[in-house]
């Protein structure tokens, strides 16, 4: 096993088993604290949902970033979009970029989607990532062309209603959680818990209907092996 990758537990009364377990519903499954609170309840585990909000607050991220190192390298074609979520009642936009197997690369809540925003959007991706795609596919808002022009200008631009289905897809489960959290309180506790929602929830979603079953099964019980590095789990069975 790969060593130094577990983040820390000192201080914490639980073990990584219990505390991953935990992050790992709450990311994986349009639940609420409670509702975790009260799934771990019927296993024989008493905490609060303040405890279970604590540990996704400082857990969540180290786990998504772990994924995030693991990850292999992106495919070269990557779709951008842009939709609304609602924070603290105000509508903001979320931009998401995913790779043509449906792999988030990275997501960003801003006010606006004028050429400004999608300048840095484009810029946080190149950052975080270290090289260009072969091409990008957006739809048809024009911003994306203005930026594209002026970061990226050798990358090939597809811009189509009907081409970016893949990114629009892969706004579901933020959808979904959106919908259980009714709302998020700001920007920025949007955009720390879409960061590590989406590494830990798309971990878990693989593209089950071009595998078999047998390969689903095979491919999972892998992720969670991954999934028990990660948190720690395997160094103290």
């Amino acid at each position: 096993m790969e060593s130094g990758t577990a983040p820390s537990y000192r201080g914490y009364r639980f073990p990584p088993e219990v505390i991953g377990h935990a992050v790992w519903l709450y990311h994986r499954f349009p639940l609420s604290y409670r509702e975790v609170e009260e799934l771990l309840l019927e296993r024989g585990i008493v905490v609060s949902y303040e405890t279970v909000r604590a540990w996704c607050a400082a857990f969540g991220p180290a786990y998504a970033a772990q994924l995030r190192r693991r990850q292999p390298r992106p495919g070269d074609t990557w779709h951008l979009d842009e939709v609304f979520i609602k924070v603290n009642g105000k509508m903001r936009y979320l931009w998401r970029a995913v790779d043509q197997d449906g792999n988030v690369l990275d997501v960003l809540v801003q006010d606006r989607r004028d050429t400004a925003a999608a300048r840095r959007f484009f810029r946080k991706l190149l950052k975080d990532l270290e090289y260009v795609p072969r091409v990008i596919v957006t739809d048809k808002l024009r911003s994306y062309g203005a930026a594209h022009r002026e970061v990226m200008p050798s990358v090939e631009h597809r811009s189509s209603t009907y081409v970016n289905n893949r990114a629009e897809n892969s706004h579901q489960p933020t959808r979904q959680r959106e919908r259980a959290m009714k709302g998020f309180r700001s920007s920025g506790a949007a955009r720390r818990f879409l960061a590590a929602f989406s590494r830990i929830s798309g971990h878990f979603r693989p593209r089950r209907h071009l595998i078999t079953a047998s390969d689903y099964r095979t491919e999972m019980t892998e992720r969670f092996r991954i999934w028990r590095t990660v948190t720690g789990a395997l160094t103290t069975a």
